[in-house]
């Protein structure tokens, strides 16, 4: 089910934004795309310096082009800057990014500015020279009812909404523990095998385990949030939760055949999969006549235009987020590059850098990292981003859909 929000006026417009966008922007350049009267998508990109006007205006025009049947947009900038009872703050972006956009033949629905002291329209020949009161936009009922379906409120930022909670101090040194354990490969890691299977069973299967994640099914025993951080610490076992999360089983067994291949050496031993440049690594190809492994890199690259479940992302983000909140720091690359890539993939791109930061910040020479971190830095979308959505199955609400303007 889809809730509607309609509107009557450009301070309700601003009033639904930051609920579109899933946080409160700031520092930001925001579009949002139309299908007439709908809301079809939104596009975020952080305030450019004078210097990148052109370049990211020119950016987002592009991406903007690529979204099925939008016909119109609506820019807002959210800058620092205030009115100070004279002219608007960030004009220059803002004519810049309307010209462009008519230029290509979009509607050009409205261009405004969120200052720190007011609000205002680049159309608006009778704008005040302080701008409207922002009051306007927190008391607009569109904001009352877009918070009451937001009943848990707003993220103050992009990072916030894929958070890494704090641990509990108990369940922090039990993950530490194992983890350390699971390292030595002696004795202790024995030990510590057998109280995760006493916890797991047949769910310390990785296959088995994402699926539980999925499900919900993971209980925050500290054994479940070891045994999850210590996989994805293994590139090829890493990239098949990766991709499980996001298109289910099958491709998940596949990307994990894959690399039980590709990741061994000439004398048939295991190797770390981010170093190995062994020859004929791979796997055969399937009946189409691509090569397996080449599939799946083209779905971590996001080559495709299959939508992931991401109703399924959000529940393993979820869970894999409490997991890399318990674990020790310089231990949680692997899994930090896993919660990065599905952020990404459902759009969170902002969120996915963050998190792929922390995980350079911790192990500077993380192969998988410094790859995602150039990827993302690019402003690479997936192609699924651009593809028709197929119908939802009864999940609940979906996201809000501003009609107006």
């Amino acid at each position: 089910m889809t809730t509607i929000i309609r509107a009557e006026a450009a301070h309700d417009f601003l009033a639904l934004v930051p609920h579109l966008v899933g946080y409160r922007p700031t520092r930001s350049l925001v579009c949002v795309g139309f299908e007439g009267s709908r809301t079809a998508g939104v596009l975020r990109h952080d305030l450019p310096p004078e210097d990148r006007i052109d370049a990211v205006a020119a950016m987002m025009l592009g991406t903007l082009c690529r979204l099925p049947r939008v016909d119109a947009v609506a820019a807002v900038v959210y800058g620092e800057a205030a009115f100070d009872g004279t002219a608007m703050p960030h004009r220059r972006i803002l004519e810049t990014l309307a010209s462009r956009l008519e230029e290509a033949g979009f509607e050009v629905r409205d261009a405004l500015c969120v200052a720190t002291d007011g609000w205002g329209s680049l159309f608006d020949d009778d704008l005040p020279g302080g701008g409207h009161p922002l009051s306007m936009i927190e008391q607009s009922p569109a904001a009352r009812r877009a918070a009451f379906r937001t009943r848990g409120g707003l993220a103050d930022s992009p990072s916030a909404t894929v958070p890494i909670p704090a641990p509990g101090p108990e369940t922090a040194a039990a993950v530490r523990e194992l983890l350390d354990a699971l390292g030595d490969r002696g004795d202790r890691t024995e030990d510590a095998l057998d109280r995760i299977d006493a916890v797991l069973g047949t769910d310390s299967d990785p296959l088995v385990l994402v699926e539980r994640l999925a499900a919900g099914g993971i209980t925050g025993a500290p054994e479940e949030y070891a045994w999850m951080v210590h996989l994805a610490a293994s590139p090829p076992v890493r990239d098949a939760i990766m991709l499980q999360c996001a298109f289910g089983p099958l491709v998940g067994e596949l990307a994990l055949a894959a690399g039980d291949v590709s990741c061994r050496c000439a004398d048939g031993e295991p190797c770390d999969a981010d170093e190995c440049d062994a020859e004929g690594a791979g796997v055969d190809a399937h009946p189409g006549g691509e090569r397996v492994d080449g599939l799946l890199a083209r779905l971590i690259l996001g080559q495709s235009t299959i939508r992931p479940d991401a109703d399924r992302i959000g529940t393993c983000l979820e869970a894999l987020c409490a997991a890399i909140g318990s674990a020790p720091a310089g231990r949680r690359s692997g899994a930090l590059c896993v919660a990065a890539w599905l952020a990404w993939a459902i759009g969170r791109g902002s969120a996915a850098g963050t998190l792929i930061d922390l995980a350079l910040g911790e192990e500077p020479e993380h192969s998988m990292s410094r790859l995602l971190h150039g990827f993302f830095g690019s402003g690479a979308l997936p192609e699924w981003a651009f593809s028709e959505a197929l119908p939802r199955p009864d999940r609940g609400e979906g996201p809000p859909v501003f009609e107006g303007m």
